[in-house]
């Protein structure tokens, strides 16, 4: 029987030039916006599938609201509302898998809702990109020792 592993600490999310870090438990998700195909029947039963070559995707980021990440994000939000040049890259890796998200051309589509109460609350930041390439992989074995 094998074993497995997973490390929240062993997933690397970079955006732009900078590092994110200070997660909320939910540190990511990332989903394409449109399948790949889409099945067409017709009439008489017969069948087509039609690709897609629409490529984008979501990426969303869940901080913890005292997470420097979130100066970061709002600096390349704020470069991009004063000079529309507020587009970077972004890399999200399994550093212990072969999990791995890449998107040359990202930007981020709003600002998160901030809410203030008796606990750290969650900024969720949404990310847009045109082409977000993935691979979805496993992890390694874990060993003894």
């Amino acid at each position: 029987m094998s074993l497995f592993t997973f490390d929240p600490k062993e997933l690397s999310i970079i955006a732009g030039p900078y590092i994110m870090r200070g997660f909320a438990d939910n540190l990511v998700t990332v989903a394409r916006t449109n399948t790949a195909y889409e099945l067409v029947v017709g009439a008489d039963g017969e069948g087509t599938r039609v690709k897609s070559n629409d490529r984008s995707g979501t990426i969303t980021i869940s901080l913890q609201q005292t997470s420097p990440s979130n100066d970061e994000l709002s600096t390349l939000a704020l470069a991009d509302e004063a000079t529309n040049s507020g587009l970077f890259p972004m890399l999200i890796k399994d550093n212990l898998g072969t999990t791995l998200f890449t998107a040359d051309t990202c930007f981020i589509e709003k600002f998160p809702d901030a809410a203030f109460g008796k606990t750290v609350q969650t900024r969720e930041w949404v990310i847009r990109t045109d082409t977000l390439l993935a691979f979805i992989g496993g992890n390694n074995v874990s060993t003894p020792g």
